[in-house]
Parts: structure tokens; C-alpha cells; sequence
């Protein structure tokens, strides 16, 4: 009978031993697979590791050129384009004010009648501005036409009927029939009428008695037309050589501490771009006045120089009075400043091709280069010719692929 009972134990000890090694497999099996799972989370993150620490050197490795704009070599070589490398310098305080171009004294002549009559002129170029030599005749005048009879011809009859009563007297006077004073009249009224006579005889015509331009220049200030009457000493015309200038330049009286350190002076005229810089044109200061003009609270400012050829006496100037000096001035030409809503800046070279928008504040300027009070340094090279080129290119954004540093 216990038979049976030893088989039914045996056979659930063998069950139990199945059970626990298929658990022991199984536990073993999923430890496994657990390790293999972190193993790989491991190596995923180290590979993230490795591709952060490759783009850092990449960050690290590449200039920071954000905005910057390309301007090639071809697009420069097609336009007006030049660079300007910003060092310090010697830059002036600047009074900005308005001037007139005036006639040197002694470089223009006023031309007058030298006798009454009619006016008829040489030439159609009677003009303003019209060249003319010196000895050219200008114009005519002619009296004869008139009641009073011609001039000359009245002239010469006063020389001829003195010259007649001198010799007469001559003869008296050696018969002690009249006295030394009354001959020393007629000779005196006889000198007098041979000068009238032989100033006129040299520039009388069939037409009537030449004007003659005094000096060689051009013609201005015309105050007669054709078929007007004149009296003798009456001005007819200048004429200007136009070569030496003088600018008088009207200065506020809150200036004149300054005005003792007054050096020089560019100047800018209405009709041109082009700024003038006096000492390139042989320039000098005359005076600068102790008083002020009746009437006016300005202070006058005179200077001499050359005539370049296209400046116009009379004509009105913006003036630059150049002062006191300020050296180790950071400046750079007005031509390289560009304005936007009003924020002024330049474009700084960062290499052969690209180049960077950047703002600047600007102080004061004499008509050529400007003070620059921040956003350069020493250095830098900013564009001062093609500012417009280099902007339009800067609006296509992005750099191309094909541009390396």
C-alpha cells in the first residue's frame, strides 16, 4: 500500500525541480536582455555625446559674420569704389555759416563814359560774362546827333582857338604889351584843352569816341543798353579779371572766442557738389572783423584765393570755418556715411568680398570728413566710395554658397 504513496512523491519532486529551472532560465534570459537594453541607451547617449561635442567645435571653429554682406571683386571693378582705413588725425571745430564770393581788390575795373553822348555797342557779346582783352573796344558814343553838336568836334575847335591865342600872346608878351600873368593864363587855358583834345583824338572815330576795356577779363555789371544817353563819368560796366577772390563770410557774435583760432575754411556753393578747401587754393586769411557792420549782429570774415575757374563773384556759399584743432580724432569721409530713418552708419570690410552694416554717432563736419564719436575703432576699413552699391547689395540678405573666409 505505501507503493503508490512513494510514486506520487516522486513525481512532484520532479515537477518542483522542472519548475525551477525553467525559472531560473527564464530569470536569467530577462537579466540579459535588461542588460543589453542599458547597453545600448549607453551607447545612444554617448553618440549624442560625441555629436554635441562636434557641433560645439564646429560653433567654435566658424566666424560669428552675422549680416554680413557680400560685395564681390567684379561688382567693386564695375563701379566707383575705394576703401578708407580709419586712423586718428588732426580734425578742427567747425563753425558752419553762410558767406559771398567777392572781386579781389584790384582784379576788376569799372569802365565810364568819358564823354556824353548815345550809346551803340562793338558787339552783339555785349554781355554779362562775355571774355574780353584789354584795349578791346567795348561800345561808342557819339553825340552828334544832338543839338549841343559832337563833342569831339566842339573839343578840338576849344583846343585849336587856345593854341592860336597862346602864340598870339607869346608875341605880345615879347613886345611887353601885355604882362607875364596874363600870358601864364593862356598857356595854361592852351595846356588844358591840347589834354582834352589828345585824350579824346586817340579813341575818336567816324562813329563817335571809343570805350575801351582797361584790363583783360570779363564783363559784369553791364548798367547801359544800346541806344541810351550818358553823361561824361557816368560807369558803363566792370570787368573783372576773375582771378583772385575774396570770401566774406558772416559770423555769428556767439562765435568770437573762436574766431582768433581760425585757420582756414572750406566752402560749398549752391550750383555744385564739389567742397572747396581754401588752402588748396592758395588761400589766406585777410581779417576778421573787430566790429560788427550797423545794423547786423554778424561778425565779417574775409579771405583771399585763386579762382579754380567755376566760382562766380557774387554768387552765395555754405562756409566751414576751421578753428581750433583737436588731434587723435577718429574722422572718415562724408561720402562713407549712409542715413537710414535717421540712424547714420557705414559698412565696415571684413575680408576681400564681405563686409558689415554697422551704426555709428557722428559728430561735427567740415563739408569733407565727419567726426566720428563711436562704432569704430583704429584700423577698421569702411567703404568711402560705392555706399549706394554696397547697400543695395545688402538687401539680397543671405550669403551665397560659393563664399568662404
Amino acid at each position: 500500500m505505501k507503493f503508490p504513496w512513494i510514486i506520487l512523491w516522486v513525481s512532484c519532486a520532479v515537477w518542483v525541480t522542472a519548475c525551477h529551472s525553467h525559472t531560473s532560465e527564464a530569470g536569467h534570459t530577462a537579466s540579459e536582455s535588461c542588460e543589453q537594453t542599458h547597453d545600448h541607451e549607453a551607447e545612444s547617449h554617448d553618440h549624442e555625446g560625441e555629436s554635441h561635442n562636434h557641433e560645439g567645435e564646429q560653433t567654435a571653429a566658424a566666424p560669428n559674420h552675422s549680416g554680413e554682406i557680400v560685395f564681390t571683386k567684379e561688382q567693386a571693378a564695375r563701379t566707383d569704389f575705394a576703401l578708407y582705413e580709419v586712423q586718428p588725425t588732426t580734425f578742427h571745430e567747425v563753425i558752419r555759416t553762410g558767406g559771398r564770393i567777392l572781386s579781389a581788390q584790384g582784379d576788376e575795373m569799372t569802365v565810364v563814359a568819358p564823354v556824353s553822348g548815345i550809346v551803340t555797342f562793338s558787339s552783339r557779346r555785349m554781355t554779362d560774362g562775355a571774355e574780353v582783352s584789354k584795349g578791346a573796344t567795348l561800345l561808342t558814343l557819339s553825340s552828334r546827333e544832338m543839338a549841343e553838336g559832337d563833342y569831339v568836334a566842339r573839343t578840338r575847335a576849344t583846343y585849336e582857338q587856345a593854341q592860336a591865342a597862346y602864340q598870339r600872346a607869346e608875341g605880345l608878351a615879347a613886345d611887353q604889351i601885355i604882362s607875364k600873368n596874363e600870358l601864364e593864363q593862356r598857356r595854361l587855358a592852351y595846356e588844358q584843352a591840347r589834354l582834352a583834345f589828345e585824350a579824346l583824338s586817340s579813341r575818336s572815330g567816324a562813329e563817335g569816341t571809343r570805350v575801351v576795356a582797361p584790363l583783360g577779363g570779363y564783363l559784369k555789371n553791364i548798367a547801359v543798353r544800346e541806344g541810351d544817353f550818358v553823361e561824361a563819368g557816368m560807369p558803363l560796366a566792370t570787368v573783372s579779371q576773375n582771378r583772385r577772390l575774396q570770401l566774406r563770410a558772416e559770423v555769428s557774435q556767439r562765435y568770437l572766442p573762436l574766431l582768433r583760432n581760425i585757420s582756414g575754411a572750406n566752402l560749398k556753393m549752391p550750383y555744385e557738389a564739389r567742397i572747396y578747401r581754401l588752402d588748396s587754393l592758395q588761400g589766406r586769411l585777410l581779417s576778421v572783423g573787430k566790429s560788427s557792420d550797423e545794423g547786423t549782429v554778424y561778425i565779417p570774415v574775409i579771405f583771399e584765393f585763386n579762382n579754380s575757374g567755376n566760382l562766380l563773384p557774387g554768387a552765395f556759399a555754405e562756409v566751414y570755418l576751421l578753428t581750433t584743432p583737436q588731434p587723435h580724432t577718429l574722422t572718415v569721409p562724408l561720402s562713407a556715411v549712409a542715413e537710414d530713418q535717421g540712424v547714420y552708419f557705414v559698412f565696415v570690410q571684413l575680408d576681400e568680398e564681405g563686409y558689415l552694416k554697422r551704426e555709428v554717432k557722428l559728430g561735427a563736419d567740415d563739408g569733407v570728413s565727419v567726426q566720428v564719436l563711436s562704432g569704430l575703432a583704429p584700423g577698421e576699413k569702411v567703404v568711402s566710395r560705392g555706399v549706394a552699391q554696397v547697400k543695395m547689395a545688402s538687401f539680397s540678405g543671405a550669403i551665397p554658397h560659393g563664399h568662404s573666409h
